[in-house]
């Protein structure tokens, strides 16, 4: 009786001590709301706000030969609904570049994705003329154009060779968030200064109660009609970039997916906080916040939407973990977007995509046995 009454004890602890756990998880899930809650509002300011500044630029650059500025699409943590940072998350954007009148894009693709280049060719617009204030055709009038002091060609000024600038291109888009920001109803709620970027443009804005909010812009070319570019972002593991390679991004299609995740799943979902609390755990070990989201979208192909509300939460926390260590045990975590057959088919990639070989994130773990132990040791400690 003394054995059956000790064993029941001991019963009663363990569901008192999971009940314990379960209740924590269900109050972490509730502390992260109000830092997501503060994250939309102010991916939708500085939405409204890029908006404004290239409306400026548009109406700037209508009869230049400059690229042509497109609406700018938020990209990154900040405009999925999660951040792995406290106070100060970075709001992404990218602006979509198409060729101005007379020019066209070429990307040239890179086997790996990080080698690839944005040619600029010439067109004939010598049939177009009437419908372009009589511009000349750059391709067959050169001197004419040099002698009637046209614009100048893109070639001529943003590229090296035939090849688009990064740095080129960052330098002037610099230029006109410069010249541009005092004409925004913005500039008198908040100081705007420029962070130093070769590739990109970066802002601090600061308002009165010494707030701060930081904005880069980056920019891109579309991979036909995909939601895959050519953008100037840096590789995360170059310790340079010539200026006219272009990195292949799929933050387009990343951000995508989120949307229709948030589309679809309850309105209640966990999901982005799950991911906003793992992501905080990585700090000083040798997992990145991509490896992490990554992680979460194929657990969100498959665990039904439904199993993502917050009663869920510490169990889902426990499959994000689970499944990260069984890929570093296994040296294999597959990119999200290439030999996929759940990928949504709203999300439009490249021919070739979906029934591409799966490209192994972990590769480098296979080749490096020392990577590896460092690997799972550093997933011990989590």
């Amino acid at each position: 009786e003394e054995s059956s009454s000790s064993n029941k004890s001991n019963e009663d602890e363990e569901e008192s001590g999971e009940e314990a756990a379960w209740d924590l998880g269900i109050v972490f899930a509730d502390r992260i709301q109000g830092p997501l809650d503060n994250l939309m509002y102010t991916s939708w300011t500085v939405e409204h706000m890029v908006e404004k500044l290239l409306s400026v630029f548009q109406e700037r650059l209508v009869n230049s030969f400059f690229p042509v500025l497109q609406p700018a699409i938020g990209v990154g943590s900040a405009f999925e609904g999660w951040s792995p940072h406290k106070d100060d998350t970075v709001f992404r954007m990218l602006v979509p570049l198409k060729a101005p009148y007379g020019h066209a894009f070429h990307l040239q693709l890179g086997n790996t994705g990080k080698e690839s280049h944005i040619c600029v060719m010439l067109e004939c617009t010598c049939n177009r003329e009437q419908l372009k204030n009589n511009m000349l055709c750059f391709l067959h009038n050169p001197e004419k154009v040099r002698r009637r002091k046209q614009s100048p060609s893109l070639l001529d000024t943003l590229c090296i060779g035939c090849y688009l600038d990064v740095k080129k291109t960052a330098l002037w888009l610099q230029k006109l968030v410069t010249s541009a920001w005092g004409e925004l109803p913005h500039s008198s709620l908040y100081k705007m200064q420029l962070q130093s970027s070769s590739r990109s443009c970066k802002m601090k804005l600061t308002d009165a109660s010494q707030g701060n909010v930081f904005i880069e812009l980056i920019f891109g070319v579309q991979q036909g009609n995909s939601d895959i570019f050519l953008t100037s972002e840096t590789s995360p593991d170059a310790i340079s970039t010539p200026s006219t390679t272009w990195l292949k991004s799929h933050a387009v299609a990343e951000a995508k997916f989120f949307k229709l995740v948030a589309d679809y799943a309850p309105h209640d979902s966990f999901h982005l906080h799950c991911l906003h609390l793992c992501t905080r755990f990585l700090a000083g070990s040798y997992f990145s916040t991509y490896i992490m989201k990554t992680v979460l979208m194929h657990l969100l192909t498959a665990i039904p939407l439904s199993e993502w509300q917050k009663n869920y939460f510490p169990l889902r926390l426990g499959d994000i973990m689970g499944y990260l260590g069984y890929c570093v045990k296994e040296k294999r975590l597959n990119h999200f977007f290439f030999g996929s057959d759940k990928m949504p088919k709203m999300i439009i990639l490249p021919q070739g995509f979906r029934e591409a070989e799966p490209v192994n994130l972990f590769q480098h773990l296979v080749d490096d046995n020392a990577a590896h132990a460092q690997a799972l040791r550093d997933f011990d400690k989590l």
